[in-house]
């Protein structure tokens, strides 16, 4: 075999490896098959509780969907709810800025914006807060993090040029310092606000790779070209798993883990774990892709406001984030063997996280159609994208607010690129 040849043959087994971990099939069938292994006994971290214990979780998810929204429509898990924090309508309001422009141009604008927020997403820690001036309400967490991070983009922080403040392109992204975000994000002594710097790691990384793809995301570098990107040859509609693929083919340089395959190949959000079983090279790997799927979720509106379908949407998982995850440990449909696992501070790459997140993947699978079930709804009425903002989510913060004050079952050291 000649280097040609070779190189070839090797670029070929990294794109089988790429597209067996980067796809949803893959996050399930492993996360399935550790769930099966736990329930046999074979984990050495967890147990699993029985029917009964599943059943009682699916019925404190129905009760807090029903508290939430009645028998009204349940929107889908999205940054787009945390932008509607404390009942303002802030998507009107950035419509209303950016006047009269295309549908093309308007979901550009809701893609950057949406991208952007999604990279700040991650836990903010319990003691930071954000008092938006516009309407004097104060908002913490999750809420919090959208309203600073909508208003950080509404006052141009992101963009290059002044003049266009509603957009945001690599060379805006690249510029921005922990300082200009700390300011925008009212940081201070008595409101600190965790991994701060990795925040900002994440958007430097962002402009960066943007800017290496001016072919995808044009001389300007904006996250909003994913919506040419995938619209290309959609013939009115598109899937969430060629949402989530783009995001992964396209912006995978953008996190900061050190998982990379021989050749180099970023991977993200997919971590070394042995018991996480597959064929040739992939095996060993356990892939979540957390953000970039909290992404896509959040993606699915700009699209459909455009007017362009988007079908398949339970091909994404459930989020295993401390939330979901830790709804499971809080309600007792999973346990841990050692307690002294609940007040150790783990690392993301430890593998009773690892473990951790991949059985809430595959037990927020089942309990979707108990929570239905429940609710007297179907899967087309109630897609996993709805299960969980109704939801799983929702149930995992009341359970910590109850016991904790809000804070997870599981203490974690986050630099804020995966939690």
């Amino acid at each position: 075999m000649n280097a040609a040849t070779a190189a070839e043959s090797s670029s070929l087994a990294t794109q089988s490896v790429l597209r067996e971990l980067r796809s949803t099939a893959a996050v399930r069938k492993r996360a399935h098959a550790l769930l099966v292994g736990a329930r046999a006994g074979l984990s050495a971290a967890f147990t699993v509780g029985d029917d009964a214990t599943i059943a009682a979780a699916a019925a404190l998810v129905a009760q807090v969907t029903r508290d939430r929204y009645g028998d009204g429509p349940i929107p889908y898990h999205s940054r787009w709810r945390h932008f509607e924090a404390g009942g303002v309508d802030r998507r009107g309001e950035l419509d209303r800025l950016l006047g009269n422009v295309s549908a093309a141009e308007r979901a550009r604008t809701q893609i950057d914006l949406t991208v952007v927020s999604v990279l700040l997403d991650a836990g903010a820690g319990p003691d930071w807060g954000y008092v938006e001036a516009s309407s004097g309400q104060r908002f913490t967490r999750s809420e919090g993090l959208g309203v600073a991070s909508y208003r950080a983009f509404v006052g141009g922080l992101f963009s290059s040029d002044p003049a266009v403040p509603l957009r945001a392109d690599a060379a805006g992204l690249r510029a921005v310092t922990a300082e200009a975000l700390a300011e925008a994000f009212q940081v201070g002594a008595d409101s600190p606000l965790v991994g701060l710097d990795g925040r900002v790691t994440l958007l430097r990384r962002l402009g960066d790779t943007l800017a290496q793809q001016p072919d995808v995301f044009g001389a300007l570098g904006r996250p909003g070209a994913l919506f040419d990107l995938l619209c290309a040859d959609a013939q009115g509609g598109i899937t969430a798993h060629a949402v989530l693929v783009a995001l992964l083919d396209t912006l995978s340089e953008v996190w900061p883990a050190p998982n990379r395959l021989p050749d180099g190949t970023a991977l993200g959000d997919c971590w070394r774990f042995a018991a996480a079983r597959g064929e040739g090279a992939s095996d060993g790997w356990m892939p979540f892709h957390k953000l970039s799927q909290w992404l896509s979720y959040s993606l699915l509106e700009p699209f459909e406001w455009a007017g362009v379908a988007v079908t398949g949407l339970d091909a994404l998982t459930g989020l295993p984030e401390y939330r979901n995850g830790g709804l499971l440990l809080d309600s007792g449909v999973l346990a841990v063997r050692d307690p002294s696992a609940l007040t150790h501070t783990w690392q993301v790459g430890d593998d009773f996280i690892i473990e951790w997140r991949a059985l809430t993947v595959a037990l927020l699978d089942e309990l979707a159609p108990r929570v239905r079930a429940i609710l007297g709804r179907s899967e087309a009425q109630m897609p996993l994208a709805c299960v969980l903002e109704g939801g799983t989510w929702a149930a995992g913060r009341v359970l910590a607010q109850r016991l904790r004050g809000g804070l997870p079952p599981i203490q974690l050291n986050s630099d804020a690129t995966v939690f």
